[in-house]
């Protein structure tokens, strides 16, 4: 990274292109990383180093901790079984043979190829997770592509390990040796991250400061990872429970107000966080070329037949599982649709890159590594064709396999979840009334409100299970012209306020009442 302006461009190039990627309805890291190796083919662009502190101490953690935070224990309790598979045996079947197919196909070592292999075993939850917002999968798919990207990087992590110490040091493999470091990476992360959650739900708990509040939750994910990594245990493991279990009691912790404040804060964090990495990853990739030696000028086929191997391999493993699973079940046709969107979903991103960046440059005898330059160029390319070929087209498989959420179906299971919480409201009101003295005015008003409520949720379901789309129910005509009308006073009032009849506190004051009403209409 070079200076100051080197990282403002890149704010402003990923802010740019993330923005017009919402608006145009593509992948956002797809296109990130499309942007950042074309500016990098522009001539003058500088060329970007990467280091690995960048990547795994300043991006990791927050994005992994965002990650987390979305995964549902009552779904994650539900698919365990077929996350551990995939976590542990999908990881090791990968790793093996990429190493394997690196190792006949490239100039690289068999202990070099072995490390590529583990480097690219893994899917990233960053990449996943990004891609998965976008599409309506249903709510076990979604936590089952999620939690396994986001757990099976304790295997991964053990198996590049014990491939770069051969690499190194020429050591022979312990497997033993490798069990035990599995269980001190992963258990001892897992142990740490549940106690900086306890912590982080004490202090919580007894504070109300959404400055306070705000600062805690920004700092949790980086004290999870530096705590884990300084006790040589798997710093992300220890983000990701953490992160999980922080979720899922997110809502008993703090006041609706700081809840909001959270969200957007860390919204804007993760936003440019994620856009950022992407965009380096293509950035990086042509000043990676350069240190190639004169016999690695064939690294572009073999990264398309990394890729595709890294695609065949997790099509093998998952179709197969999920006949088995299936037939336990005890169903009698098996159904293709779902393996076949998890299979498409395993892109790679930013972890195997923070990977092959820890790479040791040396070897034990002070050597310099050979093939570490080809690694690295491999593993950057299999992530950009993986973002890119698998990014651009999961929309595309999800909706032709047909297990996409249609509209309205979230929009039904909404109206119907908002009608129940009036009703229960409702209910409520009446036992209050009966049994204290209560105003009655008090009480009308709350019925009133109430009432509404449950009108505009019946509105919504009779619209959506009546009309079918074919018509508007009255509630949705009336929130479309009460938007067209906030547009018309909202000229209005920078009217006044530029012919100097209205001070810039009243301005300020107004446009906030109009801003929140607009955002009540979205939300209705």
């Amino acid at each position: 990274m070079r200076g100051v302006g080197t990282v403002l461009f890149l704010v402003v190039l990923a802010t740019i292109v993330a923005t017009g990627a919402r608006r145009w309805r593509i992948p956002a890291p797809s296109l990130l990383v499309v942007a950042g190796l074309t500016v990098a083919l522009l001539p003058g662009t500088p060329e970007i180093h990467i280091t690995p502190e960048i990547i795994g101490l300043v991006v990791l953690p927050p994005l992994l901790y965002a990650s987390a935070e979305d995964v549902s224990w009552r779904e994650l309790r539900a698919v365990w079984k077929p996350v551990s598979i995939l976590a542990i045996g999908l990881v090791l079947a990968s790793a093996a043979i990429v190493g394997f197919v690196a190792s006949v196909i490239t100039p690289l070592s068999w202990q070099m190829a072995l490390v590529l292999g583990t480097v690219l075993a893994s899917t990233d939850p960053v990449a996943v997770t990004a891609l998965g917002r976008r599409l309506a999968l249903p709510p076990r798919v979604q936590v089952l592509v999620q939690a396994e990207s986001l757990f099976n990087d304790a295997t991964s992590l053990v198996l590049y390990r014990v491939a770069v110490a051969v690499a190194v040091a020429a050591s022979t493999v312990s497997w033993a040796g490798a069990g035990g470091q599995f269980a001190l990476l992963a258990g001892g992360g897992t142990l740490i991250g549940a106690a900086v959650a306890g912590v982080v739900v004490l202090i919580r708990r007894r504070t109300e400061d959404p400055v306070l509040e705000t600062v805690i939750a920004l700092v949790t994910p980086y004290a999870a990872y530096v705590l884990a990594e300084a006790a040589h245990t798997s710093g992300v493991t220890s983000v990701v429970v953490a992160g999980v279990v922080l979720g899922g009691r997110s809502d008993r912790l703090t006041s609706a107000r700081i809840r909001l404040q959270l969200h957007a804060v860390y919204g804007t964090v993760v936003f440019l966080l994620e856009s950022v990495v992407f965009s380096l990853i293509g950035l990086s990739l042509p000043g990676l070329i350069h240190e190639l030696g004169d016999g690695d000028r064939l690294w572009p086929l073999y990264s398309l037949a990394l890729a595709g191997t890294l695609i065949a391999v997790r099509m093998l493993w998952v179709f197969p599982l999920s006949a088995l699973l299936q037939r336990q079940d005890g169903r009698r046709r098996t159904n293709w649709r779902v393996p076949a969107v998890l299979s498409w979903a395993g892109t790679r991103g930013v972890m195997p890159l923070a990977a092959a960046l820890s790479i040791p440059v040396a070897a034990a005898d002070g050597t310099t590594l050979p093939g570490r330059p080809l690694v690295l160029v491999l593993t950057t390319s299999v992530v950009v064709v993986t973002l890119v070929v698998q990014g651009f087209t999961l929309a595309t498989v999800v909706r032709r396999s047909g297990i996409a959420l249609e509209p309205d179906h979230t929009e039904r299971e909404e109206a119907s979840a908002r009608l129940s919480l009036a009703d229960a409201g409702m209910r409520r009101l009446d036992e209050i009334s009966e049994l204290e003295a209560v105003p009655e005015v008090v009480t009308d008003r709350l019925r009133r409100a109430l009432q509404t409520r449950q009108e505009h949720a019946r509105e919504r379901l009779d619209d959506i299970g009546g009309s079918n789309g074919a018509g508007e129910s009255a509630d949705h005509i009336y929130r479309q012209l009460r938007r067209d009308l906030i547009l018309e006073e909202t000229a209005e009032l920078q009217r006044l306020y530029d012919t100097h009849r209205i001070s810039e506190t009243t301005r300020r004051r107004l446009q906030r009442s109009l801003d929140l009403e607009e955002a009540r209409l979205a939300d209705a």
